[in-house]
């Protein structure tokens, strides 16, 4: 990319505590630890265990007192963050809440602006990032909102690039990614931490692409540090097998090569409830994103939608749970699943009458949070339906208590962890339990416990007789819970399906 030289930011923290505004538990306390300059650390450790919260103190963006309270001590080169805040570059799981401009030229230009580099130099940057993330190919013009999720996470990490920090902070920055675009990012990452002149703090939960970029692997627990690894050490760990290791897994740690045993029963698909026919999708009428597509869906049965970043998806996803309408072909509900509506087509159909057939996740959880806390955004399905207290208390305690969220009823969704947002955002779809359920990248953010418990529940939903679509980039779901895949590749009109 051609990066001058930046001046390296350690890390300091001492008995460094944090607790969001409302809860009793602290997210992160105790937390000791030391950063030099120039170093590459991986931070892992279970959903919910505070490796966000740990990254947002270092970047100095977790608020005042409004918001929560601190305890002991965190800096950045030797003072606290917010002090340097232009000097460190931070990547969120959520790309939504970072991309801020129409046009990606001006999103990636938006930051170096706000530190003041002069305009020339600022314009100089803005491509090589690009490139340096795959989307160089994109004009300069191009719309942001029309990125896809994956796309979006592109363009934040361009934009934190650029800046050209002392200290970079990635917090999940491949979960969204289709294979190429994740060795995109990893090898923009190497290419820019590998002279030194940058520190590298990266949370991931997938570890096996980040180890050889990283000297380092610290593991938080409950919001304490549990572990602190040179890479070498670590590698050797866990394949050497012995107590660290077992640890290690219990407490939901990915291995590197491992995927997490799960029990399923056999796979008996029943009659179509929902079907594709020559559908082609579209976000904006007149632009077709993808098609034609023939899909027909059976109940107890789970179909993965798979394929890179941008190919559409989540439009396909979002056309077949009735919130788009076909640009062309049919979407097409069976009898049994209309039953007591006149027309077959979910597009037509009220949101009443949805949320009790097909139900949606969303890629972001967020855009589906209504409420001011986890019980009432799990109720709020069912209390539309009018559903008693008694029968939405009972809901809303056990798929809190399936979904690991019984500690957090009280807590307000917008506080929780990538992991836990996702998970409840399940939750509020099962409470009305739909007999289709659509989910878009329903693994993102979840430790190896937490996939296991998540595809499991999948799996006993779908024995209910209920039909799941996933659209996912992560194989290890595609390979142990899916029995049809419908993959969609860039530049054709037809998809290929194949049995998983």
């Amino acid at each position: 990319m051609g990066v001058a030289p930046a001046r390296p930011r350690g890390v300091a923290a001492t008995d460094w505590g944090w607790r969001h505004q409302g809860r009793k538990r602290w997210a992160v306390d105790g937390v000791t630890l030391r950063i030099q300059p120039g170093e590459r650390v991986l931070l892992l450790g279970a959903s919910g265990s505070g490796k966000s919260t740990l990254l947002a103190g270092m970047a100095g963006i977790l608020g005042g007192d409004e918001e929560g309270e601190s305890r002991g001590t965190l800096s950045v080169a030797g003072v606290p963050p917010q002090q340097v805040r232009h000097e460190i570059g931070l990547v969120l799981q959520d790309p939504e809440s970072q991309v801020i401009l129409q046009r990606i030229g001006d999103d990636v230009a938006f930051a170096m602006e706000n530190a003041g580099i002069p305009r020339e130099e600022i314009w100089r940057r803005v491509s090589p990032a690009l490139d340096a993330v795959g989307l160089g190919a994109l004009p300069l013009d191009a719309s942001s909102s029309a990125l896809s999720g994956g796309q979006k996470q592109r363009l934040v990490l361009a934009g934190a690039l650029a800046m050209r920090p002392g200290l970079l902070l990635l917090d999940e920055p491949t979960a969204n990614l289709d294979p190429a675009g994740a060795r995109d990012v990893v090898a923009a990452v190497q290419s820019l931490v590998s002279g030194r002149n940058h520190t590298l703090v990266v949370v991931e939960h997938r570890v096996d692409v980040w180890l050889d970029v990283v000297d380092r692997v610290i593991v938080l627990d409950h919001g304490s540090v549990f572990g602190d690894y040179p890479v070498a050490d670590f590698r050797q760990l866990v394949s050497a097998g012995g107590r660290v290791r077992d640890e290690l897994d219990q407490a939901g740690v990915w291995l590197p090569g491992r995927i997490p045993p799960v029990q399923l029963s056999a796979m008996r698909p029943g009659y179509t409830v929902l079907s594709a026919r020559e559908l082609c999708v579209a976000r904006e009428r007149g632009h077709t994103v993808y098609g034609p597509v023939d899909m027909p869906v059976a109940a107890a049965e789970a179909w993965a939608i798979t394929g890179p970043n941008g190919v559409g998806k989540s439009t396909l996803a979002l056309t077949l749970a009735g919130l788009l309408p076909e640009a062309s072909g049919e979407v097409y509900a069976s009898e049994a699943l209309r039953a007591g509506i006149s027309t077959s087509r979910p597009i037509r159909w009220t949101s009443h009458q949805l949320i009790t057939r097909v139900g949606s996740v969303f890629q972001n959880p967020e855009h589906q949070f209504v409420a001011g806390s986890v019980a009432a955004e799990i109720a709020a399905g069912p209390r539309a339906l009018g559903l008693g207290h008694a029968e939405i208390e009972t809901i809303v305690a056990g798929l809190a208590g399936r979904l690991r969220l019984t500690h957090l009823l009280r807590a307000n969704p917008y506080t929780l962890s990538g992991g836990e947002k996702r998970r409840l955002s399940v939750a509020t779809v099962l409470a009305t339990a739909p007999q289709v359920l659509i989910l878009d990248e329903p693994t993102f953010g979840q430790d190896a416990n937490t996939w296991r418990e998540l595809v499991e529940l999948m799996g006993g939903i779908r024995d209910e007789g209920k039909a799941i679509i996933v659209v996912t980039h992560d194989r290890a779901l595609v390979e142990v819970f899916a029995s049809r895949e419908l993959q969609l590749v860039p530049g054709l009109s037809a998809t290929e399906v194949v049995a998983s």
